[in-house]
């Protein structure tokens, strides 16, 4: 009786065995297989902006675009400028989506808006704005760098209030010194860094 007990007891340990070293091996298996990575969506570049309608005038204030603004809400990072082996055959580069020409801006409307204009770098590098004069929202209390020539002999950027940007702007219009932007979820600048040019 005990040679029958200790044989059945001997079979249990191998079938507990046997079901260890298959759990053992399914998690290698397991382990070793890559893991599926997402992938990255494309961020939308901003939608093309109203026109200006009306001649510009003297001063920095610009007259009231003919229609409202469209702006995505998310910018793509800031484009390096190009190698003299991208560009064109034109001597032109694709449009820089995030980068814009501050030429004046506009209280109408009850809301503060820059009037700009997009445009391409040009080779070996310098952003040349072209198209219709647009214009983009811009918080009061937006981000901004500015270097020379709004802040004379600054190189690196040094911060600066809306106000500040356009007190500049009035005394010196349609200057179309190159930023790169972002807009937020509500389309409106909330960062803007000038572009520093020799």
């Amino acid at each position: 009786m005990r040679a029958v007990r200790g044989q059945a007891a001997m079979a249990v340990l191998a079938a507990c065995g046997m079901l260890v070293l298959s759990a053992c091996q399914n998690g290698d298996d397991q382990a070793a297989a890559p893991d599926a990575k997402p992938s990255a969506a494309a961020p939308a570049a901003p939608t093309a902006t109203a026109a200006v309608s009306a001649a510009p005038s003297k001063t920095g204030a610009a007259p009231k675009p003919s229609a409202t603004a469209t702006p995505a809400a998310k910018n793509p990072p800031a484009p390096a400028p190009p190698s003299a082996s991208s560009c064109g055959p034109d001597g032109r580069t694709t449009v820089s989506p995030d980068t814009i020409a501050v030429q004046r801006y506009t209280p109408e409307g009850g809301m503060l808006s820059l009037v700009v204009q997009h445009g391409t770098y040009g080779c070996p590098g310098r952003f040349e704005p072209s198209g219709p004069w647009t214009y983009l929202p811009i918080s009061e209390k937006a981000k901004i760098t500015a270097t020379a020539p709004i802040l004379p002999s600054v190189v690196m950027g040094k911060p600066i209030s809306t106000d500040e940007l356009t007190s500049w702007l009035d005394t010196h219009p349609d200057k179309g010194l190159p930023f790169h932007y972002h807009l937020n979820a509500a389309g409106v600048i909330d960062t803007l860094d000038e572009i520093y040019v020799k």
